[in-house]
């Protein structure tokens, strides 16, 4: 009953907003995400808006919604199913819980680097599959995000090695894999929605979070974190996913359009991404106070990697995007072209 009232709200949230229909005899669409107007996801959907636009302007008036307007991504998610809504930006751990094909990305040190990372992302033989696996659920991915490294950051201490994370409360995304990382690593997992984490951290239900540095900022958790440890144990892709019957109604020439907005969003996004992080933790340090540490990451990445052969014998599907994953990342060491 509590979802479906809450679905209910924001169906009238949106009939207020005017989201509904159309406007002037355009086709209204509508795309929500849960970051602040200055985040690197908003920067690329005001590009996305412009793109479309000036492109089919007399057909479409593209309307973006931040700050978890429309409400939570699981919210959100369900309301793209629906086609109440026509985008939104889902984290990778959500989309898991459709197709567990997206396991392989929460996998922790699944990727040697941000360009081993970037290249696997971009490689369009081995993601497409795994974009339109959700299709039979009503939705399909149509661009990913970078969403940097994620890293634990805590209130009260500072986590210099696994050790520290023994007894702690730690946020982590709804998944599975998540939980269980947590397990490995000694801390007690609390899964529950991002917008929630802030108000967690602050009133003491969780002693802290793993995310990116914009999490510190643009989303404040660091005037109440003030330890941000750089163990960089997962590198996951945000997705922004599009209501399927919305997609299949365009025209071809329509849909060449929207596929060209979709790699310029993801362009400026990823674009937009290194200048917020540098700017992110600058303010984070000298404003919020906080203290970043550079622990050992090995120590960290020995306590987890029983993960990967969990995660794949559980679902041998992943096994040969896997294997393709750790074939890139080698090519790149020998300074290969892939």
């Amino acid at each position: 009953m509590k979802k479906i009232l809450n679905l209910l709200i924001i169906a009238f949230c949106l009939f207020v907003l005017g989201a509904c229909g159309k406007k002037d005899g355009r086709r209204i669409i509508r795309i929500s995400h849960n970051q602040a107007q200055d985040h690197p996801t908003n920067i690329g959907l005001l590009e996305f808006e412009k793109f479309i636009e000036s492109k089919l302007g007399d057909k479409y008036d593209v309307k973006i919604f931040p700050n978890e307007l429309l409400g939570s991504q699981v919210n959100t998610v369900e309301l793209t199913q629906t086609g109440a809504i026509d985008f939104t930006v889902a984290s990778n751990a959500i989309l898991e819980s459709f197709d567990d094909i997206y396991q392989i990305f929460n996998l922790p040190y699944l990727f040697d680097s941000p360009e081993h990372y970037h290249a696997v992302m971009d490689n369009a033989q081995l993601i497409n599959p795994i974009f339109t696996s959700t299709n039979k659920s009503g939705f399909e991915a149509v661009a990913w995000l970078d969403a940097g490294t994620r890293n634990f950051y805590t209130v009260k201490k500072g986590v210099n090695n696994p050790d520290d994370l023994k007894g702690l409360k730690i946020r982590v995304q709804q998944s599975a894999s998540n939980i269980r990382m947590m397990e490995l690593f000694g801390g007690a997992a609390t899964p529950m929605g991002f917008g929630e984490v802030y108000t967690a951290l602050q009133q003491g239900v969780i002693d802290g979070a793993e995310n990116n540095e914009l999490a510190l900022t643009s989303n404040k958790h660091g005037e109440v974190a003030k330890y941000y440890s750089y163990d960089m144990h997962q590198m996951v892709p945000d997705i922004l996913i599009g209501n399927l019957k919305f997609l299949n109604n365009l025209s071809s020439e329509e849909r060449a359009v929207f596929n060209e907005g979709f790699r310029l969003f993801s362009q400026v996004q990823r674009e937009a991404w290194t200048a917020s992080v540098e700017k992110a933790k600058k303010q984070a340090e000298e404003e919020m106070h906080v203290q970043f540490i550079y622990p050992d990451v090995a120590l960290f990445k020995e306590k987890v990697l029983p993960l990967h052969n969990e995660v794949l014998n559980a679902n041998p599907k992943l096994k040969p995007i896997y294997d393709k994953i750790q074939e890139i990342g080698k090519d790149l060491k020998m300074g290969g072209n892939e």
